[in-house]
């Protein structure tokens, strides 16, 4: 299987992430998102959303890490996945929930509109006034995170690590880029610190970890 990837890409690291963990073997194709290769028409056939990732499994094109991730754990039949149905649906809860209601405001609202300069609002008022509104929208997102989702429980679904651990930790991860700070939420600071003492975490989040380290001077809205 072919991962059309990069290694920023805050959805891209919990694929290749989930794929080291079950011994899945993937061939990365590195998608330049800097030089703006996902615009090429030639990467635009392969995902029209001009996004990564894209899983191509011998010609079966597919798109949405969330998807992405739940389709590898199923031809793997790794218990990462679990194959009870209430068991499976809290997993596909808790994946929808940090796509929809954590990561556009964390991602699209607070990170990536001050730290890319693709996604930065027409004047930097407009950038700036984005960011506090994500900051404001993401902080209700942490608390939920916090005490309904965690709680007192070591993984998103409850005692076992399951495909939403992965993807969530990684969708927390781009805040420090910006420098979020995880103190006043204690339960999502002991589970990052889980999920980050895993041996697959540094083999993924190596180039991340080095973006985040050079902005972090930066006096940026978090």
């Amino acid at each position: 299987m072919k991962l059309y990837m990069h290694p920023v890409s805050t959805t891209s690291r919990p694929v290749e992430m989930l794929a080291k963990m079950i011994g899945v073997p993937l061939e990365l194709s590195v998608v330049d998102l800097v030089t703006g290769e996902h615009h090429s028409p030639a990467y635009v056939k392969i995902n029209p959303n001009r996004l990564v990732p894209v899983l191509d499994d011998e010609g079966f094109l597919l798109t949405e890490s969330s998807a992405i991730m739940k389709y590898i754990a199923d031809k793997s039949g790794t218990p990462l996945y679990p194959k009870d149905v209430q068991k499976r649906a809290r997993v596909n809860e808790r994946m929808d929930w940090f796509n929809t209601n954590f990561y556009r405001e964390i991602g699209y609202h607070l990170v990536y509109p001050q730290v890319y300069p693709h996604h930065a609002r027409q004047t930097e008022e407009i950038t700036k006034a984005t960011a506090e509104w994500g900051k404001q929208k993401v902080a209700p997102a942490f608390e939920v995170l916090d005490t309904w989702v965690l709680g007192n429980n070591p993984f998103t679904c409850g005692a076992d690590m399951t495909i939403a651990d992965i993807f969530g930790a990684q969708l927390v991860s781009c805040g420090e880029l910006v420098g979020v700070d995880l103190s006043p939420y204690p339960n999502v600071s002991r589970w990052m610190t889980k999920m980050k003492a895993l041996p697959e975490w540094s083999a993924v989040n190596t180039i991340h970890d080095g973006f985040a380290a050079s902005l972090k001077e930066k006096p940026f809205v978090a």
